[in-house]
């Protein structure tokens, strides 16, 4: 039953009891809170306690840490994260006991066929920010949004997700083991095509397949939305005959382009053309040219969906980020600390080149590589765009779901970069940023797996 013939979308009605392996993940954490909003019965099960853990025990959530067949009880279906593997005990379990397990996104594309509209945005990177973009203009235009996001947004009270009434759900929609393939997108968003999850795909060209498909998966009255600035994303929609709106920051002569870009203290303002007209004016909070190009895609989405620009004006000019993406932390000792998420050499660029346009007068990077395989395919990458801080804190890699079959370290890394200092621990981290900082620097903890813990911990020596 690992693969089960009967349509998940039976098991979406009140009463029925479902695990949730792996529950307190980004995306799962939301989906437990919808379904028992929906008057399914929850359970699950995490590695680790978190306050993720502790926010879904407080709604009545039974779930257990460590995963067990045991913990399984009396459920009628599993659902578990991308990561988790048939060898699981819980999925084991389930198995041999004939209970049908699901991927976490077959829940949500079950979930997505009720709305009229669908908003999926994919990509390689950007997908958070520009959801949360998205969730921006659709909540100042009134239109009560369904929301799933891989992040928290200040706007949904630091939550990442929320439950609306309206006809539109809007949804990150990642890659990793062709999960966005699952869904059911009216209105498709493709930010950008690269290499990446490598302990998945064969190579490039494998995923510009697996972002082809999600394309066609947009039914004939629907639209893609796609970058014309990224060469695996024109690779990917070549020869593409559905309806497809094409972005850029620059090329004048695509479907939607930013017009008349000026910059005030790093921040970017600018029109939003489209079709010939112009759409709405944008006076951004975040930086860099990453985020007008994430703004750009948001907007065409809204205009397709009809929108009207007031809203993406509202939405977008009261965005200022998503947690996690450039968050300001704190100040110590007369340095600013940010965190951010970047874990590919395609974001760690465009969050240090955008810092580079701050008024500080030096930027400190302590970054996290997130997982062996990443960090041995994209080396080289991760190297040159490491070089970029005037100074470099490179932090052990974290193994997210990997085990160091590669011999791997970021020991390998601080070597390749002049003045890098390598920390086998969070807490060594820490202590290397109290020696450095002064006042004027720019402090970023940077990665996707814990890092964030050794800027709050400086911030703690206050």
């Amino acid at each position: 039953m690992c693969h089960p013939t009967v349509d998940i979308t039976c098991y979406m009605r009140p009463g029925v009891r479902v695990h949730l392996a792996g529950i307190g993940g980004v995306s799962m954490c939301p989906l437990a809170e919808v379904l028992n909003g929906m008057g399914l019965a929850v359970q699950g099960s995490d590695m680790n306690d978190s306050p993720t853990v502790a926010h879904l025990r407080s709604l009545g959530i039974d779930i257990a840490i460590g995963h067990s067949a045991e913990n399984l009880k009396d459920c009628d279906l599993v659902i578990r994260t991308a990561a988790i593997k048939d060898e699981n005990p819980e999925i084991a379990g389930a198995i041999a006991r004939g209970i049908p397990v699901y991927e976490r996104a077959q829940a949500w594309g079950a979930i997505m066929r009720e709305y009229e509209n669908a908003l999926c945005i994919s990509g390689t990177h950007g997908k958070t920010t520009t959801t949360s973009m998205a969730t921006h203009i659709f909540m100042a235009a009134q239109a009560d949004p369904t929301v799933m996001i891989g992040g928290t947004l200040p706007l949904l009270h630091h939550a990442g997700y929320r439950v609306g009434q309206g006809d539109t759900i809007i949804l990150e929609s990642c890659e990793y083991c062709n999960s966005f393939l699952n869904f059911f997108p009216t209105v498709a968003v493709i930010l950008n095509v690269a290499a990446d999850h490598l302990d998945f795909f064969k190579d490039l060209q494998d995923i510009e397949h697996s972002f082809r498909s999600f394309a066609e998966l947009v039914p004939q009255d629907g639209h893609v939305v796609a970058n014309w600035d990224d060469s695996g994303a024109r690779e990917t929609l070549a020869g593409y005959e559905g309806s497809l709106l094409w972005f850029s920051t620059f090329d004048h002569g695509v479907d939607c382009y930013a017009d008349n870009v000026a910059w005030f203290d790093g921040l970017p303002a600018f029109d939003i053309m489209i079709r010939g007209e112009r759409y709405a004016h944008v006076e951004l909070k975040v930086g860099g040219t990453h985020n007008i190009s994430n703004a750009l895609a948001a907007a065409c989405s809204a205009w397709l969906l009809g929108i009207g620009g007031k809203a993406v004006e509202a939405g977008l000019n009261d965005f200022q980020g998503a947690g996690r993406r450039f968050e300001y932390k704190g100040t110590y000792h007369g340095a600013d600390v940010y965190d951010d998420y970047a874990h590919h050499p395609d974001e760690l660029h465009a969050l240090l080149t955008m810092a580079k346009q701050r008024p500080y007068e030096r930027i400190i990077c302590a970054f996290q590589p997130h997982t062996y395989s990443r960090t041995k395919a994209l080396f080289h990458r991760f190297v040159k765009e490491l070089k970029l801080p005037d100074v470099a804190i490179l932090a052990e890699i974290y193994a997210a779901r990997e085990t160091n079959d590669l011999g791997i370290s970021s020991r390998d890394l601080a070597q390749e970069i002049p003045g890098a200092v390598y920390c086998s621990s969070l807490d060594k981290v820490t202590d290397s940023l109290a020696q450095i900082a002064r006042p004027g620097d720019l402090i970023l903890t940077v990665g996707a797996g814990d890092i964030y813990r050794a800027g709050e911990r400086l911030l703690e020596r206050k």
